[in-house]
């Protein structure tokens, strides 16, 4: 809400250190990405913090959360952070809205936790597994995961974005807004860098969800996508999931970022599908 105090938490898990932060009042909403941190949800918590308890935090080894080891980090165990983040607020069951690889980590809460959500929209998830040409794109992401380790992240992400269809300009409408981060954006997503091409691409995108056990969930499972991103990586494994669920895709405002570039416009959209009962 207008003037509504963003407070600052910290929670300690089994291996880490977890940030988050809470504004707003009314049910709990829960916003997830990865490799994305708090910061990159401001904008859009803002806009929903009227109606809303908003709750964003960075994931382990992202932003202002640490961690104790060094591996990979699998959609599991960051569903089990986001887990201990929610008893930890003592209320639920919260809606998750959950962006990329934060959506991916929403189906695991779900699947994981399945009482702790009532309703996930996930916005284009990379659920490359459910894609007819996954084992492509799996040499994929492993020559993007070598160049990482034999050429270092900038030829790595490079490659990354081709892949994905994030290039600037690539299968975006002409008159789509475009977001344009602050020096401190800059700075956050580039420390993220190193953290998400070594140790959250593979496992992100190795995931398959249990397909039978999000469809036997109580929680309500809206798959979302970009109307300025069709035929890009995430967007393609959205319709391919929302074809398994046997539900229709959620078109929202913008691209794979769509958030980021209009929070306003996303924030209504999300707002009326979370209000929606079925």
């Amino acid at each position: 809400m207008p003037g509504s105090p963003t407070t600052a938490h910290t929670l300690d898990v089994p291996g880490a250190r977890l940030y988050y932060e809470r504004r707003g009042t009314g049910p709990l909403l829960l916003m997830i990405g990865s490799p994305m941190d708090s910061t990159g949800f401001a904008a859009l918590a803002d806009a929903l913090a009227g109606e809303y308890t908003v709750v964003t935090y960075d994931p382990r080894g992202l932003g202002d959360s640490n961690r104790d080891d060094t591996g990979d980090v699998t959609p599991e165990q960051q569903a089990s952070d986001v887990h201990q983040v929610v008893s930890a607020l003592g209320r639920g069951p919260a809606d998750v809205f959950g962006s990329s690889g934060g959506a991916v980590v929403g189906l695991a809460l779900v699947i994981a936790y399945p009482g702790q959500v009532r309703t996930l929209v996930a916005h284009e998830p990379p659920v490359v597994e459910l894609l007819p040409d996954s084992a492509q794109l799996r040499a994929q992401i492993e020559d993007i995961y070598d160049t990482y380790r034999a050429d270092g992240a900038d030829k790595a992400m490079q490659k990354f974005l081709a892949h994905a269809g994030l290039m600037p300009g690539a299968a975006q409408q002409a008159d789509a807004p475009s977001w344009q981060p602050s020096p401190q954006q800059m700075a956050r997503m580039r420390a993220s860098t190193d953290h998400f091409l070594a140790h959250l691409l593979r496992p992100t995108t190795r995931y398959r969800p249990d397909v039978a056990a999000l469809r036997a969930a109580p929680a309500r499972i809206v798959v979302a996508a970009g109307a300025a991103s069709h035929g890009q990586l995430a967007n393609r494994s959205a319709v391919a999931l929302a074809s398994q669920l046997g539900t229709p895709v959620a078109e929202f405002p913008g691209d794979h970022g769509g958030f980021l570039a209009g929070p306003e416009r996303f924030g209504r959209e999300l707002a009326r599908v979370l209000s929606q009962t079925s």
